[in-house]
């Protein structure tokens, strides 16, 4: 068949000309076809090689009737991407971590308030080995969770220093470390005489008792721990 003849068969089957830059390939690819035998073993190699590279494009170019430029990269040369430094840690683990990051950051709690409550039966329910490594790998600021729940204690509890102190280092309040608990109650902007005026409110309300006993019990240690000077302020201000 005459290279007219292979053009028009080509133009029939895709419905379109072919670009000028296929005519060349395939004289090309004729050319070297009768040509190759007069050359030495090694340099037929080379040509046959050469020559199924550039049938090879040329029937990608055919088929998908793109640029050059366009031609995917081969897999060969594909960077792998990074495999992941955790993937050799149980998924179990994982979860864990990712529950012990939610307590911090969203509930402030302490170190082994956390562990508490990952291995929790009405918590997460997570192994011991699991829950350790949770709180071994999570980075969190245990200062600031103590001072933000010293907050929470003040704004809603209305407590005095000694009691949100108390409170935080409880085996049944938030178990901190004494040194966290310190922490946040010297960097605590609380003003402890409205809250002893408040806790005064909710003691007249709530049990009915007189203005001395209301005194008593905001400075008592098992009450409010107020200061005398708090608790004076309440009661003077108390209606």
């Amino acid at each position: 068949m005459s290279k007219k003849g292979k053009e028009e068969t080509v133009e029939k089957k895709k419905g379109k000309k072919l670009p000028i830059i296929i005519v060349v390939v395939v004289v090309i690819i004729i050319a070297a076809a009768i040509g190759g035998g007069g050359d030495s073993e090694g340099n037929a190699t080379a040509d046959n090689t050469s020559t199924s590279s550039v049938s090879a494009s040329s029937v990608s170019s055919v088929s998908n009737t793109t640029t050059p430029e366009a031609t995917a990269t081969p897999e060969a040369t594909a960077t792998p991407e990074a495999t992941p430094a955790d993937d050799s840690v149980p998924a179990d683990y994982r979860s864990a971590l990712n529950q012990a990051e939610s307590y911090s950051s969203v509930m402030h709690m302490s170190k082994q308030g956390i562990y508490d409550q990952l291995v929790s039966e009405y918590g997460g329910q997570f192994s011991a080995e699991a829950a350790q490594y949770a709180v071994d790998n999570l980075q969190a600021d245990y200062n600031a969770n103590a001072l933000a729940s010293a907050e929470s204690y003040s704004d809603t509890m209305h407590m005095s220093k000694q009691a949100i102190y108390d409170q935080l280092i409880s085996e049944y309040g938030g178990q901190f470390t004494a040194e966290e608990a310190q922490y946040a109650v010297d960097n605590l902007q609380a003003d402890y005489k409205a809250n002893a005026l408040e806790s005064a409110k909710s003691y007249q309300e709530t049990l009915s008792m007189s203005p001395e006993a209301i005194r008593d019990q905001l400075v008592s240690e098992y009450g409010g721990q107020f200061t005398q000077e708090e608790a004076d302020y309440a009661i003077e201000n108390l209606n």
